[in-house]
């Protein structure tokens, strides 16, 4: 296995990564914001109120794209083990 192929897994681990928790991460940035917005508005100023909405958005984006995020994870899994036997030096056959 030479240095770019193990490059190019790593760096298909990074993507894989970024792009399964992107959609949490910036749903916890939108709600934030706005809640932000909000307290700065409104001058209320209680701990909880930033941590209850997005607890809130984050498991309903986990329950909208969990199923999306394991088949991406699975495939890709599944692709990395299917490398294994190129990665030892067996033939396919």
């Amino acid at each position: 296995m030479s240095l770019g192929e193990i490059v190019a897994l790593l760096r298909g681990g990074i993507l894989q990564i970024v792009v399964i928790a992107a959609p949490i991460l910036f749903t916890a940035l939108v709600v934030g914001l706005v809640v932000a917005i909000l307290q700065a508005a409104t001058s209320i100023q209680e701990q909880t109120l930033t941590f209850v909405p997005k607890v809130i958005a984050i498991l309903a984006v986990l329950a909208f794209l969990g199923s999306w995020m394991f088949a991406r994870l699975g495939a890709y899994t599944i692709d990395i083990f299917n490398m294994i036997p190129a990665m030892a030096g067996i033939p396919r056959g």
